[in-house]
């Protein structure tokens, strides 16, 4: 549900979570009265410049190689309008409507920071446009990560000015008929407009902010599969004991075995093979908070990093409004936030490879300690829990692919002027897909505990891993006769991704770290 609290703008404290609301949730966003304020003064200070007829880039000269060319004054509106033609050739398959409209959402807030130099009326037609539920169109492919997204973001701003194109309500149409549908009018930029609009990080920005509120979403419930796991394999709860953990004070590593003691507390499985003699268990159990911990601390570096690039003005030139300074940078490149994501994505997708491990587990009478073969009844004729392993195992393959890092790539651009770029939009399209394969892959893991532990009957789990079970039996009835398990791994995965599987989760076994 979207919602009723509108965000505002600032430019200074737009945080993930607000991003999610915004671009997923659909909530309103707004600017903030003191964001228009700055984006008045640095305005004056763009028009100023254009007066003196000096040598500003994006202003009086061309882009990139094209520093040195002087534009006349009365072409200044012609050269802000050919940038984000020219700049607007992406290709491929377009972005997810999420990341279009974070990506709006934040070109926004980096405008609203005043450094920019545009018009509040830009700023207001970035936030209209998701507002009323005008999405660009904009091809996933082309941006190299450094003088920021330049070809996504221009086709990102052609509906602005009337071009490009535009989904409104499950209609493809052009710009200027996407904004007449729902009463907007396009925008006639003025000087540096369409420089401010396509100079930034907003795309690379949007994969690592709704990214990292999914990754977050994930490590909490990988401690939750792995706890049911736990459960249904007999293993010990001794490893997650504070007092080893203490030993090794990693913050991640912690907060991971303090969830999974937590949600084994009170298990009559637990207590029954308590004095057993059974001495160690599997790396994928006794190590998960040792593995778990080391996903959680290298997303804390992601949420950081993607915290700062929400809020930092990353245009080029920068232009301050105290001193009337406009100045040439380097904050557009992109490298900081293709590292994140590259780092977000091997973090997720060992929480997904440990997690496999535990679901051959389950499956694997020779590892399971007296389950049934694949979990199945009648096996033979029912194959139960077979193929969701071989599903979990191609998924986490695919992900050790995917993690070989574009952040140490460059290829350089512009004739040499732009000799160093970061290819974080790649970064940003593999730790998407990498999300979405681990997401499947706790999913499957969840799935196979629920029906492991159920062999244990009437002896329970614990309070958390029960939540954990009948969450999993809401969305998935328990596997007696073979069906087809493709939907539930999917739905499942849906309430992994939405945030709903955790809400469920903490409302009956409490707040998880």
């Amino acid at each position: 549900m979207a919602r009723t609290t509108a965000v505002r703008l600032t430019g200074e404290d737009l945080t993930p979570d607000d991003v999610w609301n915004v671009a997923v949730e659909e909530a309103a966003v707004e600017l903030d009265d003191s964001a228009r304020e700055k984006l008045a003064a640095a305005r004056e200070v763009v028009d100023g410049a254009l007066r003196k007829d000096e040598p500003t880039y994006g202003v009086t000269t061309g882009f990139g190689r094209f520093v040195s060319a002087r534009i006349p004054g009365e072409l200044a509106e012609e050269l802000q309008l050919r940038l984000l033609r020219s700049h607007a050739c992406g290709v491929g398959e377009p972005y997810p409507r999420e990341i279009v409209r974070a990506a709006m959402v934040m070109r926004a807030n980096t405008l609203a920071k005043g450094y920019s130099g545009t018009r509040v009326e830009v700023a207001e037609l970035l936030l209209d446009c998701p507002t009323r539920d005008v999405i660009p169109q904009v091809p996933s492919r082309g941006s190299v990560g450094a003088s920021g997204d330049l070809a996504p973001l221009a086709h990102l701003a052609l509906p602005l000015v009337g071009e490009g194109r535009a989904w409104v309500d499950g209609e493809l149409l052009s710009g200027g008929e996407a904004l007449a549908r729902v009463g907007l009018e396009p925008l006639r930029l003025r000087a540096k407009e369409g420089l401010s609009l396509v100079n930034g990080t907003q795309f690379m920005a949007a994969f690592a902010s709704l990214g990292i509120v999914r990754a977050m979403r994930l490590a909490r419930i990988a401690d939750v599969a792995c706890a049911l796991s736990v459960e249904a394999l007999q293993a010990s709860r001794e490893s997650f004991l504070r007092r080893i953990h203490e030993l090794r004070p990693l913050a991640g590593q912690a907060d991971s075995a303090a969830n999974i003691l937590a949600l084994l507390d009170g298990s009559a499985i637990v207590e029954a093979h308590r004095w057993c003699d059974h001495v160690q268990d599997a790396y994928s159990l006794r190590c998960a908070a040792q593995v778990h911990g080391a996903s959680r601390d290298l997303l804390d570096y992601v949420a950081r990093t993607t915290s700062v690039e929400l809020n930092a003005a990353t245009d080029n030139p920068l232009v301050f409004a105290e001193d009337g300074a406009v100045l040439s940078n380097g904050n557009f490149h992109g490298q900081p936030v293709a590292f994140a994501l590259d780092a977000m994505a091997m973090a997720v997708s060992e929480l997904a490879s440990i997690s496999e491990r535990r679901t051959e587990r389950l499956v694997n009478p020779a590892l399971s300690d007296g389950l049934p073969a694949f979990l199945a009844s009648n096996g033979g004729l029912n194959s139960g829990f077979m193929i969701p392993q071989y599903v979990a195992a191609s998924l986490v393959s695919e992900n050790k692919a995917l993690c070989h890092p574009a952040s140490v790539d460059s290829i350089p651009t512009s004739a040499g002027q732009e000799d160093h770029v970061s290819m974080g939009n790649a970064s940003g399209l593999k730790a998407w897909q990498v999300l979405a394969n681990a997401e499947r892959v706790l999913a499957i893991e969840l799935l196979a505990g629920a029906q492991a532990v159920e062999f244990h009957a009437p002896l329970e789990p614990g309070v958390g891993a029960r939540v954990a079970r009948e969450l999993v039996r809401s969305i998935s009835p328990r596997l007696r006769d073979d069906r087809s398990l493709a939907d539930d791994i999917e739905a499942l995965a849906d309430a992994i991704r939405d945030g709903s599987a955790l809400v469920a989760l903490e409302a009956e076994a409490g707040e998880l770290r």
